[in-house]
């Protein structure tokens, strides 16, 4: 298959375009009239570093692509719009691997109400997706960034923490799923192939009052470093009070890892790190009761300072660096 006719079965599949997009994929450019204030973001998953192709399926490679994309979205705040995606394809990925490919982004994008109005396919050594979302508010104030933190407001982290780096040891050795039930394992791989976005976490936060968030992609330790940075404050995480997913820690012990290092540096959880006033804590309690995908729960405070400190459970520091990219050999 071509490029050109890898294009027309992708239109094929396309849905309906969203009420903002005037002029979608097909042209040269899309075209949108959004009402109200915009927030964009580009992220990319590269085979051999975000995805090993023989650990998970095209499918799950779209889905994770889309995913990831739409959780800085997510952080923001923002109600999901476009995504315009670049599909770097290598010579041995097939017609119908590059179909699944586009069928799982197709699905995420279905369940998110995203429009895909656009993007590019070429040629590339390993497979590449590079991934724009446009997220939508109606105001400029409605949307939260990293910088808004302050000193006396309430931390909280969204789901539960540690799946994805646990996943990540499950596939590498697949005999330490022997510590946990078969279905606890899934679930664990399942959190490090095919991630889901807090679309309506982040909304329910911002609406409540948080001043500050971020999507935790490389690790609490290293997003909260982000926060604190942008804010200008210190962020006080009290260790015990971490929402290990279920078989973390039954994990952690097989494979002689700390549970809490995984929580706070294993990275791709894909979970919302807030700051909200103290006054606000119990309404975005609430709200999150009656509209988000995932638990809240406090895991400490902002104060004077810089900085993070992730507080033992017996006094101390944990010592926690976030996943880091350039570093890292591959995940």
């Amino acid at each position: 298959m071509g490029e050109f006719e890898f294009l027309v079965k992708l239109r094929e599949r396309l849905p309906e375009d969203g009420h903002q997009v005037k002029l979608g994929s097909g042209d040269d450019a899309a075209v949108t009239v959004p009402a109200g204030a915009t927030a964009t973001s580009v992220d990319a998953i590269v085979e051999g570093v975000h995805f090993r192709r023989e650990e998970t399926t095209p499918h799950a490679i779209g889905r994770k692509a889309l995913a990831t994309a739409l959780s800085d979205l997510a952080a923001m705040g923002a109600e999901p719009g476009e995504a315009y995606v670049v599909v770097g394809a290598p010579p041995n990925l097939g017609e119908e691997e590059l179909l699944a490919l586009l069928d799982g982004l197709l699905e995420l994008a279905g369940e998110t109400r995203t429009t895909l109005a656009g993007g590019d396919v070429t040629r590339a050594p390993v497979l590449m997706l590079a991934v724009t979302v446009v997220g939508h508010a109606g105001r400029p104030e409605e949307l939260v960034g990293r910088g808004g933190g302050e000193a006396g407001e309430v931390l909280v982290v969204t789901g539960e923490l540690g799946g994805a780096a646990a996943g990540r040891l499950l596939l590498d050795d697949p005999s330490l799923a022997k510590a946990v039930p078969e279905a606890t394992a899934a679930r664990l791989r399942a959190r490090q192939l095919d991630p889901s976005p807090r679309l309506r976490s982040g909304r329910a936060l911002a609406e409540a009052g948080a001043s500050a968030m971020i999507d935790l992609s490389d690790g609490l330790a290293g997003d909260a470093g982000h926060v604190a940075a942008a804010s200008g404050v210190a962020l006080r995480i009290d260790a015990a009070s971490l929402p290990l997913a279920p078989g973390v820690a039954e994990i952690a012990a097989a494979a002689g890892r700390d549970p809490l290092e995984l929580a706070a540096a294993g990275g791709e959880d894909y979970e919302l790190l807030a700051a909200l006033p103290a006054d606000a804590l119990t309404r975005a309690s609430t709200q999150f009761g009656a509209a988000a995908e995932a638990q809240l729960t406090t895991i400490g405070e902002a104060a004077p300072g810089r900085g993070v400190e992730i507080r033992l459970p017996g006094g101390g520091l944990l010592e926690a660096r976030a996943y880091d990219h350039f570093a890292a050999s591959g995940d």
